[in-house]
């Protein structure tokens, strides 16, 4: 096979705890092919495990090499950039794990970065901490920079609002590593053993999923049953390879024929 997936997972496997109708039966078909294929999230606050637990329930069986977090993403680029460096962190569960798995230690003083993942425990006290940290010279890095939904009893403010809160107080600028950074869409791929026309993202979302994998000259397939809607598409100066309704619809060996293109794309 030459030819794997990047798939995004909220709003493409999942919605909410609810399985979005296919997606079982499309990992158990790539699965059953031996077709490579990683989950692709830029949910921080989930370890590998965290996600091998909760696709369980869901009639999804895959194994922790089979998941790739903005946390772990986040984790290596640091690692890479300044190694055995130390971190502020405003996050929980998976980055805090993928931090001191790739060497980092946490302390409340003095670090060389703040960085910011998705959470629901920190506090104002610990925005204030970071934000005279990064006065200080610490450097700002968010794991993503995913928006609020936007929905009534929506028990998270989201990333981009926090990080926008710290930008605005030290008038520094988060860079950020995760989906459509392509710090997380490259790593992704590397970690999947592919090349660059090798590579097929399904993904639910214009600005992250497909954006991040335009910019990379990956294949793209666009899934309606999330953020994004067939009426939106137009809207950008970029589109999708391929538009699905959702995974149920998915014909994989019609999608491997038409994406198998010569597109000319030079290895990144």
């Amino acid at each position: 096979m030459d030819k794997g997936f990047l798939i995004d997972m909220d709003g493409v496997i999942y919605s909410g705890n609810d399985l979005i109708p296919g997606a079982d039966t499309f990992i158990k078909t790539l699965q059953d092919r031996g077709i490579p294929f990683l989950f692709m999230t830029n949910n921080s606050q989930r370890s590998p495990i965290d996600v091998v637990n909760k696709l369980r329930p869901m009639g999804i069986h895959i194994k922790e090499e089979n998941v790739y977090t903005s946390a772990m993403a986040t984790a290596w680029f640091l690692g890479f950039t300044k190694p055995n460096g130390t971190a502020y962190v405003l996050g929980e569960g998976g980055l805090l794990s993928s931090l001191h798995e790739n060497g980092y230690s946490l302390v409340t003083q003095d670090p060389d970065y703040v960085v910011v993942g998705e959470g629901r425990n920190f506090t104002l006290e610990m925005a204030n901490n970071a934000v005279d940290m990064i006065l200080g010279g610490a450097k700002l890095i968010a794991t993503n920079l995913d928006p609020s939904p936007k929905k009534i009893g929506w028990s998270n403010l989201g990333i981009k609002a926090i990080v926008k809160m710290i930008e605005e107080a030290t008038g520094r600028k988060a860079f950020s590593v995760g989906k459509p950074s392509p710090v997380m869409m490259r790593a992704a791929r590397k970690k999947l053993g592919l090349t660059t026309d090798q590579t097929i993202v399904i993904g639910d979302t214009m600005d992250t999923d497909i954006l991040g994998s335009i910019q990379m000259g990956y294949k793209t397939i666009l899934t309606l049953s999330g953020v994004s809607k067939q009426e939106e598409i137009g809207t950008y100066a970029f589109g999708p390879d391929m538009v699905i309704d959702s995974l149920k619809d998915f014909n994989i060996d019609e999608a491997l024929e038409k994406l198998s293109v010569e597109n000319n794309v030079a290895e990144f």
